[in-house]
């Protein structure tokens, strides 16, 4: 999607030349009012879904079987932070595309998610193999016979 790169700003400045148009200064000012505050909005929930997410060990989740049904192709990495309330531990190079990160539960269960740009392009999810129970001693069937 880089088209929303180009998309958010020419938006914004076709809203502030409409508002100049129809409402002159007056409009332009409740316009760039409106996209200041649309951007504190973004910014303040950046900043709390970041402080959430320092007060937990880093990569870990709650339950990775509920991320996995969770998650969904082309969310944001932030979206994923804010489900998880932990940032993911990098599995990929640093600053290379795509990025891969890990979200581990208590049973060592992870969920590793790939970005490309920000965006979930796929996840995958590992469960440890459980341990080989062995078979249940079962009890012999009991006699019918009466003994004498």
């Amino acid at each position: 999607m880089p088209f929303k790169k180009f998309l958010i700003p020419a938006g914004g400045i076709f809203l502030v030349a409409y508002a100049f148009y129809a409402y002159s200064w007056p409009g332009v000012a409740v316009a760039l009012g409106g996209l200041v505050m649309w951007m504190l909005l973004h910014f303040t929930r950046m900043m709390h879904v970041l402080k959430r997410a320092s007060n937990h060990p880093l990569g870990t989740v709650g339950s990775a079987v509920m991320l996995n049904a969770k998650l969904q192709p082309g969310v944001t990495l932030m979206h994923v932070v804010a489900m998880t309330k932990s940032l993911g531990a990098l599995q990929s190079p640093k600053d290379t595309q795509p990025e891969m990160y890990r979200w581990t539960d208590g049973s060592d269960s992870h969920v590793t998610c790939e970005f490309s740009h920000g965006k979930l392009m796929k996840w995958e999810m590992v469960r440890p193999a459980s341990p080989t129970e062995s078979p249940a001693q079962t009890p012999a069937p009991a006699s019918d016979a009466v003994a004498p």
